[in-house]
């Protein structure tokens, strides 16, 4: 009897310990529409909001890669946006040029290679990391531009590459 239940304490144990692996990283899908339209991310290191749909318009803003914002429509290259939530919150133009939107994200809690084409053995082009720089660390998401097969290519920072899944 004492056999027994030292092997199902055991086996219990074992299937425990097999079934908490972590996970390492993830696809987020895209928010959807939200409360002013749909939600879409910086690509570029900064991009100015403006008043009216022209580059010379008044500079309402200046918003950072990775930053979202909620689009509420698209004409001749631009996107009238939003940034942020409340009645209150910056409205204004941006070149639609340099946003994605409603993509999917993907998020990594490893070290993670990032490569120039979708092949192992082309170069890596970067190592997202846990570390401090405020930049690549634990829970960073990135958006998904493209998804072929086994590979996800993504926005870095103004540059691209492709992450193995």
């Amino acid at each position: 009897m004492k056999h027994f239940r030292l092997l199902t304490v055991l086996t219990v144990l074992i299937l425990a310990l097999g079934s908490a692996g972590s996970v390492y990283a993830a696809i987020d899908p895209p928010y959807g529409p939200g409360q002013y339209g749909l939600t879409a991310a910086v690509l570029c290191e900064e991009l100015t909001m403006r008043a009216a749909p022209d580059s010379s318009a008044k500079a309402v803003r200046t918003l950072r890669y990775g930053q979202t914002v909620s689009v509420m429509n698209q004409a001749d290259g631009w996107a009238e946006v939003v940034f942020g939530d409340g009645e209150d919150a910056p409205h204004g133009w941006i070149n639609a040029d340099y946003i994605i939107i409603d993509p999917a994200w993907y998020r990594t809690e490893k070290k993670t290679p990032v490569y120039a084409w979708n092949d192992t053995a082309a170069p890596k082009v970067a190592l997202l990391d846990i570390n401090t720089d405020g930049f690549m660390d634990r829970d960073t998401y990135l958006p998904i531009l493209k998804e072929e097969g086994d590979w996800l290519l993504v926005s870095l920072r103004g540059a691209v590459g492709w992450i193995h899944k």
